[in-house]
Formats: C-alpha cells, structure tokens, sequence
C-alpha cells in the first residue's frame, strides 16, 4: 500500500492520491460508481494501473475497518 498512496498536505489539500498522480481516491471511488468498470476507469484515466485501482479500493476497506495503514506520507 505504501507506494500506491501518498498523502501529501502540498498535493491535493492532503487528500489521498494514487502515488505519482494527482488523482485521489476519490475521483477512483466516484468513477467506479459511475462506470461500475474497472476497464472503463482505465480507459478515462490510462496513466492509472489495475494495482492503483485495487490499492484505492483496499485504502478505503481499511478506514472502514480502522485498519492502521502505512502509506508515503511526505
């Protein structure tokens, strides 16, 4: 999880973003809600990888869990 998120306070605002992005989370989260595709996420965003999909989904499973995660924090 570590080099997929990054949360930096100068990128963002500090929002979690897709490490060497500034994509965050989010904008992952509402696509996939509106697309219902990961396929069609990569299609809009093809800088993205399948991994950085998974990682943005996992990031969220664990603050619903409140599972402590290591991520690049600058």
């Amino acid at each position: 999880m570590k080099d997929q998120i990054t949360v930096d306070p100068r990128i963002c605002n500090g929002k979690p973003v897709l490490s060497g992005t500034r994509i965050p989370v989010t904008v992952v989260l509402d696509q996939l809600a509106e697309t219902g595709s990961t396929e069609e996420v990569l299609r809009r965003y093809p800088g993205l990888s399948p991994a950085q999909i998974k990682a943005a989904l996992y990031y969220c499973h664990a603050l619903i869990d409140h599972i402590e995660l290591e991520v690049f924090q600058a």
